[in-house]
């Protein structure tokens, strides 16, 4: 995996880890055509309200939980 990726994710690694461990509905799905990389930590996702990382990088949340990760142009982080 490109270090760019990982130093982006690298601040919410820890809540990705906890969330993964406390649910067994972290999924990933890649739309080619859009070339978007969605990361759910459940399903259905649900978010409320959405964070922008940076221009390729939407953290989804239903109040203070993170309950997903938007990935645009996600091709460009091979």
């Amino acid at each position: 995996m490109d270090k760019t990726i990982i130093k982006q994710l690298e601040p919410i690694l820890p809540k990705i880890i906890s969330l993964s461990k406390r649910n067994n509905s972290l999924s990933f799905d890649y739309d080619e055509d859009a070339d978007v990389l969605y990361i759910s930590f459940q399903k259905p996702q649900q978010a409320t309200d959405t964070d922008m990382i940076n221009d390729d990088m939407l953290v989804r949340r239903r109040g203070k939980e993170i309950v997903g990760i938007t990935i645009m142009h996600a091709s460009n982080f091979r």
